[in-house]
Parts: structure tokens; sequence; C-alpha cells
């Protein structure tokens, strides 16, 4: 996701910021109808009235009273209380307020970037059972609406609903978080909250109090910034620049002339040929941003007409907008979502067909993303769309202007980067609420600085068990991925290096790490493999939330090694009930080197709970790698009970 605004944002966030005085009890977002409790634990509701207005709370055959301060906020603490439900919550005091089924269970924040955002629908294709099976109505969901602003604490988030894993709702629900909740929800039979504060493209720094980055003091200055009122008001007096995701249609498009290309009648002249999927800057079309029209023609059975059907068009960068027989079927403004479009019935006819995508990219390699799906089916037959199609350019798209904010971003400057802004809005007006535990997401977006991760997610760890006043909350997170294209020498990685700073994190007490470089798509940054993520993230939980010690939660961790002559002895913990080399009787995916670190690929062999890593000539090796790689593809270090081993290196 990604929001470029003039400060927009802050608008809005001063607007569900604004301090709750008034004649009438008002409730934060959170606590409203379907709510899940926290268990065994004191609990807090909180509210705003009139200045000394009485309060009263009945609930779980309980009264409680209390009165706003001079500010209008009220608060009052309820007892522990065991797992059960639904029960029901009366607040009374000029007006009145009824609850309804309200559960009480264990509460998890579901937070980061799009990875924690990627919801359900987007991964229905690949889990069909999971949405047409989903009936858990103890699984509860609230997702937390964007809202950024790096200028002030909110008070209040802005509104939303809790929302069941049923059929209903299912697709709403985040994919990791769901497949996390479903198994712990079938362990321990309690019910299930999910508080998902997770926004798309968001750097870490972004999420941490102002408190939390006291030892940063780049990134304070960055957040000083945001309390300046000039500062504010200059940026508010600028334009954005053009971006691809709000550009239109332009006029001096060819294909969108008094001819529109798309249209049944146009009768392509002067096209060439373009293989699908691919690039267009990998088949002549070199260093083009801009336009590129492209056209299949198809023949369709007439079994497959006078019903719906349904397009997938693979993954596009950037945007796209797709035509069939002449009649607009959709288009999405940016790279990451995949292209599946339904299409009603009578469109299709038989016999041929045309299918035109106009595609639009102003930076990078533009086109259709290889190893996705490109087919048309329809009663449950279908024709492959892959192979040549014909193309010819539009428009090619003058450079931008460079303008303030650096980095060729032109005049914006994207709120939700800022660091503290999403804390302040996002995390800061419900610390209140009780939690079990905290599930994170994120890294991608602070790739581009890696060696820094190892201090910010600590430092963010440090932070929210502050504000929750609970220095032991288990804090869960997902490594990153693999992705991008595969590299066959040795090399360096900044994804590598991010992983390994999340690696090091594990110092710190009562944090789990979920293994995924087995879980990614090279040509894809938002893989669709969120169950093994969100079963691996359970498991953590199972051992650290639900003091589960039998449990094998996590993949080989690297603890130590040891030089013998040529060759390295590499020492693990959780190797569970042994070591193995998953899929091949060989281990891959090993480099060594010696004092110069020039790595080269080494030869690894399991021995007991160990792995013996050399190559012949490397006669005095001092350092090892595994998986050190932005798509580590064949690394297959595993534990028996099926869990991958966490990249490392030991030369630092």
């Amino acid at each position: 996701m990604r929001f470029h605004n003039r400060f927009v944002i802050i608008m809005l966030a001063c607007f569900f910021s604004s301090t709750h005085v008034s004649a009438q009890v008002k409730l934060p977002a959170l606590v409203r109808d379907s709510m899940v409790l926290q268990r065994e634990t004191p609990l807090t509701i909180w509210g705003w009235a009139a200045k000394d207005e009485n309060i009263t709370i009945a609930f779980n055959n309980k009264t409680f009273n209390t009165k706003a301060n001079d500010a209008g906020k009220w608060f009052v603490v309820l007892p522990a209380m065991k797992a059960g439900g639904p029960y029901t919550m009366d607040i009374t005091a000029s007006n009145h307020l009824h609850l309804q089924d309200i559960l009480i269970g264990d509460v998890w924040l579901c937070s980061g970037q799009s990875n924690m955002v990627l919801n359900m629908e987007r991964v229905k294709e690949k889990y069909p059972d999971e949405v047409a099976n989903a009936d858990y109505p103890e699984i509860r969901n609230f997702f937390i609406p964007t809202v950024a602003d790096a200028t002030k604490l909110h008070d209040d988030l802005p509104p939303g609903n809790w929302e069941t894993a049923t059929a209903k709702s299912i697709l709403n629900i985040g994919a990791a978080s769901y497949f996390f909740a479903k198994w712990i929800y079938q362990k321990y039979h309690v019910p299930i909250g999910l508080i998902n504060s997770s926004v798309g493209g968001t750097p870490i720094e972004a999420w941490i109090s102002e408190e939390g980055l006291k030892d940063f003091p780049g990134y304070l200055k960055t957040a000083a910034r945001f309390k300046d009122t000039v500062f504010i008001n200059s940026m508010n007096r600028r334009n954005p620049a053009a971006n691809t995701f709000t550009r239109p249609m332009r006029p001096m498009d060819k294909g969108l002339g008094d001819i529109k290309w798309y249209d049944t009648s146009y009768v392509p002249n002067a096209w060439h040929t373009m293989m699908v999927p691919g690039y267009w800057a990998d088949q002549g079309i070199k260093g083009l941003n801009g336009a590129v029209w492209f056209r299949k023609e198809i023949m369709v059975p007439a079994s497959m007409t006078g019903i719906p059907a349904k397009l997938f068009v693979g993954r596009i960068v950037d945007a796209d907008q797709t035509y069939v027989n002449g009649k607009f079927v959709g288009g999405i403004t940016y790279q990451y979502p995949p292209r599946r479009y339904e299409l009603p019935a009578g469109l299709l006819k038989p016999g041929k067909n045309i299918i035109v995508v106009r595609i639009t990219n102003t930076a990078g390699k533009g086109g259709f993303v290889p190893d996705k799906p490109y087919y048309l089916t329809a009663n449950n037959e279908r024709i492959d769309l892959r192979g040549d199609w014909q193309y010819k350019v539009g428009e090619a798209y003058a450079p931008p202007e460079r303008g303030f904010g650096g980095g060729g971003g032109g005049n914006n400057i994207s709120m939700q980067n800022q660091p503290t802004a999403l804390y302040n809005a996002m995390i800061a007006p419900f610390i209140n609420y009780s939690i079990k535990g905290i599930l994170w997401y994120q890294g991608e977006a602070n790739t581009g600085k890696p060696e820094e991760y190892q201090y910010l997610l600590p430092a963010l760890i440090a932070d929210w068990r502050n504000k929750w006043n609970n220095t032991s909350i288990p804090f869960i997170y997902a490594q990153l991925p693999n992705f991008m294209e595969v590299q066959y020498l040795p090399s360096e990685s900044q994804w590598a290096t991010l992983r390994d700073g999340q690696l090091k994190t594990l110092s710190v007490n009562n944090t789990g790490m979920a293994v995924a470089i087995d879980a990614g798509e090279w040509n894809d940054i938002h893989p669709l493999n969120k169950k093994d993520v969100g079963e691996r993230l359970a498991f953590a939980a199972e051992k650290l939330a639900y003091g589960n010690n039998t449990i094998v939660y996590s993949g080989p961790i690297y603890q130590s090694a040891k030089v013998e002559g040529n060759k390295i002895i590499v020492h693990f913990s959780n190797t569970g009930s042994g070591l193995t080399a998953k899929g091949d009787n060989e281990l891959y995916y090993f480099s060594i080197a010696g004092a110069d670190k020039k790595f080269v690929w080494a030869k690894a062999s399991i021995e007991g709970n160990t792995v013996v890593v050399w190559n012949d000539d490397i006669k005095s090796p001092m350092y090892v790698r595994y998986a050190w790689a932005d798509n580590p593809e064949g690394a297959n270090l595993y534990n028996k009970e099926g869990l991958p081993a966490s990249p490392f290196r030991t030369d630092q």
C-alpha cells in the first residue's frame, strides 16, 4: 500500500484525535459489540464523558462506578476473569450504552506491514477450503483503518468493527493472523481476538514512540520536524509530484485517441509480438517508461459462453486497464495485487474473443510478471493465455522532475513512513487494552538500511512492552521470506543482513521467530503461503505464551562454530528429533571463507546435531554462512519436525 498526500492524513488524524468531551459517555473504538477481552488479567475499560459525570458499568454480574475527570476522561478496572462468554456490558451515565456478544479469551496484537495486512481474499484461490469452510465465531478480528500522524499522540482509533472468522467475513481477516488464530483456537479452545494494526510499505521506525527512539537521534530529529508548525505549513503549500498510482489516462496516449485500441472495431496496424509473461525491457523495449498496449485473440468454445467467467492476468508492473471484447473488466493501480477479473455472463462469445491490456509504468521493468497464473476459465474449462501477444507503445513518459524530499520522490512526504507516525495514531490509542502477546511481520521496508534492524527491532519490543507495562509480553515475529532472483554464486544481500538482525533479536527475552525462507516467491513481495507462516508463529506462541515446553517450536538456530583443521563444525539449538537435509541427501547453500572473507560454496554434512562444513580449496577456513542471499533457493537444512533452519553468518 502507498499513500501519497499533502498531509490529508494529518487532517483525518486530527479529526479522530479530538477530545471526546461531551454530555454523553463515549467508548473507544475497540470497546464495542463482539469484542474479545483478555482472560486472567485485570481489564481496563475507559472512555469519555462530561466533566465530573458519574458512570456505572455492569458486567458479568458485577457493578463498577467511576467519575469523569476534569478533562472528561474516565476508566474502571475489572477483575481478572476466566475464558468464557458471550456476555453483555451496560454503561450508564446521562445516556446508556448496551454492548453485546462479548467474549473473554486471548487477544493478540498483529502488526507490521503489507504481509500482515494481506487478507484471506488475496489467498482465496490458494486456500479455497479454508474460505468455504470457515466457521470460527469465537475467532474475531478488528482491523484498524490506516491513519498516521507524526505531530501528536491520538487518544482513539478510527471507527471499526470486530468481525468473526466465518464465511460472512473471513475474506477481510489477515491471512497470516487467521492461520495463527485457527491453530491456537483448535489447540486450546479459548476465544481469540486479533487486533490488526498494520500498514503496507511502512518502516519499523514509524511504529516506535518518541521515547522508544531515544537511542536513534537521526529519527528523533526527523520526528521533531513534524512538531514544527512552519515546516507543516510549508509542506501543506506544496503540490505532490505526479506518480504511477495517481496518473490518469492521458489523452496523448495514441491508444486513447479517436479510435480506441481496446475497441472491437479497431484493426491493429504495425503491432509487434512479445512473449507473455515477461518484461518489455527484456524483449525489445529498452528504457521505456510509459503506456504499452497488449492484445491477444483467443478462440473460446461455446461451452464457456453464456455463463460467468474469470480472467487471471497474473501480476503486472505497474498499473493496468484490462478489456475483454471492448468492455472494461478491471484495473489495478499498482503492481502487487493479483489481477483476477470477473467476467459477466454473455461477455464471452463462441469463436474469436479479444483481450486487451493497457500497462503503464514509470520506473523499472514494466510488463507481466513471470511464474504467475495467466488463463481464462469458465465451466471448469481453462484457456492458457501464455505465449505470443501483440503489443504497441501508446505513450512514452518524460523523466519526472526531482523535487523536495529527495530520492526522486517529488514534493511528496508520506506521513505514514515518518518516525512515530503510526505508533501515535495506531498503537498509542489502545495501550489500555490488555493483550496476550504481539505478532510482528515487517522488515521489507527497512532493507535499504538493513544493518539498523538489529537495533530497531529490540527497541520496538522494549518500547511496546513499556507501554503495556509488561516486560515479558510474548513477542513473536516472522523472519523475511525468500524473494527476488536467485544468485548462483555467494554474494552480499541486504535481505540476508536484515534477516540476520531478526535472528539476533532472539537474544531478547521471551521472543520467538518464524523462519520463512521456504515460504516466499521470487517474483512477489507478498507471497501467498501464509499458512506455514501463521502456524509457525503459533508454534512459538505455544512455547512462549501457553507454556508448552515439549513442542519443537522452531527450526535449527545457529549457536556456535568451531574450526577443526580445514573444517568448521556448526552447533545448533532447536534441532528437535534431529537435523535433516530436506528432499535430498546433500545439504545446500553453505559457503565458507578464510581470513580474506571471500566466500565460496562449501560441502556440508550432518553429524549428529552439528553440521560439518568444508571446501578442499580452503585450507584455513575461518567463517561460514548459510542461506545468505535474497532468495536462498535450495537451502534445505531442517529439523525432522519439518521446520527450516534460520540463515546465519559467523563473519562479524
